[in-house]
């Protein structure tokens, strides 16, 4: 039996490991400094099961579903279960040649989901009104489905993504961390494009940069791709030569006040090695130096790693 036909019989996790749904906000909250969080963190955990629950009654066919993520130093000030998550740390920068992978603050990240955006609003506002007095909310993105789950790029985006039953063992943790199966690591950067350079290459050259067709989303043979093309750079094999993934939501937004174009990437992930590895590959180059060529267009402005508890954990600190 595949370890991850086991999942459901032990204990429930967060919606993890759904698809991408047509609208997404993403918020990332920071606690307040000597705010008394215990009590706010019970009541989101309640109110996450509820809204969960209740857009499953109300709204089935719509996919709604919240997430919530925990960083580490939240982890410790709410006395969560110990030892953490055994990958669970602050993100540590990664600087490479030319680029870095930043590392930001955040202590709760929230990703709701749902066919109608309505949901997402509604999720977002019944969050607020719980955490508004004990934490700020430094960053709130609303994604859309761009055509056919493509990028502002042009390109479609999660085409290596496991599908399946594939998508319970890459985004779940399972036996190797027992106290944690269920859970997930919760990756995220903010990504901003420079649209005017983009554009300005041909259909010719931004294949090369992302080592895949536009049109047909097939990948370039590898005597043509890149070497520095993404599709080159960010998969990457174990020791015996298997392919690691993760499973990725990102979705594109859109800020016209700030003129920017942009892609939210989310990985969720049963270690977190993985996604940092891919990240190094990108940045520092594999070999060193030979950088992910979309770097040139696409600059991260945050990078937070948080742990996603299951269900079963985030209902036993709810409130009563």
């Amino acid at each position: 039996m595949n370890s991850s036909d086991n999942y459901e019989k032990h204990f429930e996790s967060q919606n993890v490991t759904d698809y991408p749904n047509t609208n997404t906000i993403f918020c990332v909250w920071v606690f307040k400094k000597d705010a008394d969080i215990q009590p706010a963190f019970e009541q989101v955990c309640a109110v996450v099961a509820n809204l969960n629950h209740s857009f499953a009654v109300r709204m089935p066919e719509d996919r709604v579903s919240c997430v919530m993520g925990i960083g580490y130093e939240a982890w410790i000030k709410l006395n969560l279960p110990t030892p953490v998550p055994k990958e669970l740390t602050n993100f540590r920068p990664i600087v490479g040649e030319k680029y870095t992978a930043v590392s930001t603050p955040g202590d709760i990240h929230f990703h709701f989901r749902a066919a109608n955006i309505s949901a997402c609003i509604d999720m977002s506002v019944a969050i607020a009104a719980v955490l508004n007095t004990v934490a700020d909310r430094v960053e709130e993105v609303h994604g859309f489905r761009y055509w056919d789950g493509r990028s502002i790029l042009g390109f479609v985006d999660g085409t290596e993504n496991p599908i399946g039953k594939q998508r319970a063992r890459f985004g779940m943790v399972g036996k190797e961390d027992l106290q944690y199966e269920g859970g997930s690591y919760l990756f995220v950067q903010k990504y901003v494009h420079n649209m005017e350079a983009w554009n300005s290459l041909s259909d010719e050259q931004q294949e090369k940069v992302f080592g895949r067709y536009k049109i047909s989303d097939i990948e370039m043979p590898e005597n043509i791709k890149p070497g520095n093309s993404h599709s080159a750079l960010a998969g990457i094999t174990d020791a015996q030569g298997n392919d690691l993934k993760i499973v990725r939501d990102n979705m594109p937004f859109r800020n016209a006040a700030k003129n920017e174009f942009g892609t939210y990437f989310i990985s969720y992930a049963n270690t977190f090695s993985t996604t940092n590895e891919m990240l190094k590959c990108m940045y520092i180059g594999n070999p060193p130096g030979n950088y992910d060529r979309i770097l040139d267009f696409s600059i991260a402005q945050t990078g937070t790693l948080f742990f996603a508890p299951s269900v079963d954990l985030l209902n036993a600190y709810k409130a009563k």
